[in-house]
């Protein structure tokens, strides 16, 4: 079975024909690169469309690919290098349009829900909208380190830079989604009143 054999495995598979197996890589690795892609653009379009570039130029470049390092650590260097590229040509204006409609789905879901999952996902509902309203370089940041469970070493590898500086960076993303936070629930206690 595909499913239980690690990315090195499939990567030597599909080096040796098996286009099944990068399929396998793709399932495996498609939620976090569409998310982390959508972190840098605001946009679920261009978000799928970067994560579709991202997987091409994986598939392209799989020879290249040393494992000197996780391979979702190399694959994420590529959707940030992507992602960069992208919105230097772009020049995307950094302010999500999503905003509203997560929160009406998750209003919509609310009733299904107990009140612990209602309450963890009102929750992430604040978290990813801060997250969306971070400038993109901190938002790739606090999506690695949380989302991804990637390390200080990885972060650096995927974004090109020293580990002492991803900390600095981390340490200061998470002071701004803090910010970010307590804004958005400000501006909601200053609704409900």
């Amino acid at each position: 079975m595909q499913e239980n054999k690690s990315d090195i495995e499939l990567i030597s598979q599909v080096l040796e024909g098996d286009k099944q197996a990068y399929a396998q890589l793709i399932k495996r690795h498609q939620r976090f690169v569409f998310t982390l892609a959508l972190r840098f653009t605001k946009s679920r379009e261009d978000a799928e469309e970067i994560a579709q570039d991202c997987f091409i130029k994986a598939y392209r470049a799989l020879h290249t690919f040393k494992q000197t390092s996780k391979f979702s650590t190399w694959l994420y260097r590529i959707v940030y290098t992507t992602s960069m590229t992208f919105l230097r040509k772009k020049r995307l204006d950094t302010q999500s349009i999503d905003d509203e409609s997560s929160i009406i789905q998750l209003e919509g879901r609310i009733s299904d829900l107990s009140s612990n999952e209602v309450e963890h996902k009102s929750k992430m509902v604040f978290v990813n909208l801060a997250i969306s309203r971070l400038l993109p370089d901190d938002a790739a940041i606090i999506t690695l380190f949380y989302q991804g469970e990637q390390s200080l070493e990885e972060i650096g590898q995927t974004l090109g830079m020293e580990a002492n500086t991803v900390k600095v960076k981390l340490h200061r993303a998470r002071h701004r989604l803090k910010e970010k936070i307590e804004n958005i629930l400000h501006q909601e206690v200053r609704e409900l009143i």
